[in-house]
C-alpha cells in the first residue's frame, strides 16, 4: 500500500479554543448549530401551528435536554452495558464521551410525549413538527466526528479513502461523511419536501424512522465495528440491529395511517 495514494487526516485540533480553564470544542458547537437550526426551521413552519414562538423554543429546548440525556443512557446500555455493571458512575463520566442516536431518539419521544400534554397537542403532530428539524443537527454532529477523527470507517482501497489517526494506519472509509450525506442532507431534503404539503398527521414521523433506519442500516456497512462489541454472528453490528425496530415501526407506522381514512389531515395541531 502506497500512503501518498489517499487522503491523510491532518489532525485538525478539537478544541476550536481556550479561555482560560474553558475550553470550546468542534463537536460541542456542532451542537449548538444543530440547536440554532432547529430554531430557525422551527420558526418558518410556524404559521402551520397555533404555537408562539416562546412554545416553540420551550419545545426544542426540552427535546435538546432530553437528546442528551438519552443519548448518554443509551450509549451506556447499548454499547457499554457489561462496563457500566462493573462501574456504575460511568454514566456520568461523561468527559470520556460516548452517545447513542437510538437513546437520543427515546430521550426526544419522551419529552415529546410530555410537552404534547402541556402544549394541548396529539403525539404524533408534535412528532411531525420536530423531526424535519433533526437532520441539520445529525449531519452538524457527523462534521464534528470527522474533526474529532472518531468513528471512522472500515478499510478502503477507493481513492477518497482517508487515513486517521489512531485508526492502525490503514485508509478507510470516511464514513462520517457518508452519514452527513445521507442522515444529514438527504434525509433533510426529503422530510422538507415530504412535509410542506399538508399529509396525514403521523406520515412524516414514520418516513423519519423508515429513511434514518435504512441510511443508518447502510452505513454501517461501511463503518468500523465497535471493537469491544464487533459483528453479531449474523454479520450485522449493533447500529444496524438497532435500526431494525425502527425500519419495521415506521414502516408499520406509514400503512396503518395510509390505509386508515379517518386520520384528520391537519399536518401538525388537531386540538
Amino acid at each position: 500500500m502506497n500512503r501518498n495514494e489517499y487522503l491523510i487526516f491532518s489532525g485538525i485540533d478539537p478544541v476550536m479554543f481556550s479561555l482560560g480553564p474553558v475550553s470550546v470544542k468542534w463537536y460541542g458547537l456542532m451542537y449548538l448549530v444543530g440547536f440554532i437550526a432547529a430554531l430557525y426551521l422551527g420558526f418558518r413552519r410556524q404559521e402551520k401551528t397555533n404555537w408562539t414562538k416562546i412554545q416553540i423554543v420551550d419545545l426544542l429546548f426540552w427535546c435538546f435536554v432530553g437528546i442528551i440525556i438519552g443519548g448518554r443512557l443509551g450509549y451506556v446500555v447499548f454499547y457499554q452495558f457489561d462496563f457500566l455493571l462493573h462501574n456504575p458512575l460511568f454514566l456520568f463520566q461523561i468527559w470520556h464521551g460516548g452517545m447513542s442516536f437510538h437513546g437520543a431518539l427515546l430521550g426526544a419521544i419522551g419529552v415529546i410525549a410530555w410537552r404534547s400534554k402541556v402544549m394541548n397537542s396529539d403525539f404524533l403532530p408534535v412528532t411531525d413538527y420536530i423531526v424535519p428539524l433533526v437532520p441539520i443537527g445529525l449531519g452538524a454532529g457527523h462534521i464534528g466526528n470527522f474533526i474529532n477523527a472518531e468513528l471512522w470507517g472500515r478499510p478502503s482501497s477507493l481513492p477518497w479513502a482517508v487515513i486517521f489517526p489512531n485508526a492502525g494506519g490503514d485508509p478507510r472509509h470516511p464514513s462520517q461523511l457518508y452519514e452527513f450525506a445521507l442522515e444529514g442532507m438527504i434525509l433533510f431534503i426529503v422530510l422538507w419536501v415530504y412535509s410542506a404539503t399538508t399529509r396525514k398527521y403521523g406520515t412524516v414521523s414514520a418516513l423519519f424512522l423508515v429513511c434514518y433506519g435504512l441510511f443508518r442500516f447502510i452505513v454501517e456497512f461501511f463503518r468500523q465495528p465497535d471493537a469491544h462489541i464487533g459483528l453479531y454472528k449474523i454479520g450485522l453490528t449493533q447500529g444496524q440491529l438497532l435500526c431494525v425496530p425502527m425500519i419495521i415501526l415506521g414502516a408499520a407506522l406509514f400503512w396503518t395511517l395510509a390505509a386508515n381514512k379517518n386520520i384528520q389531515i391537519n399536518p401538525f395541531i388537531k386540538r
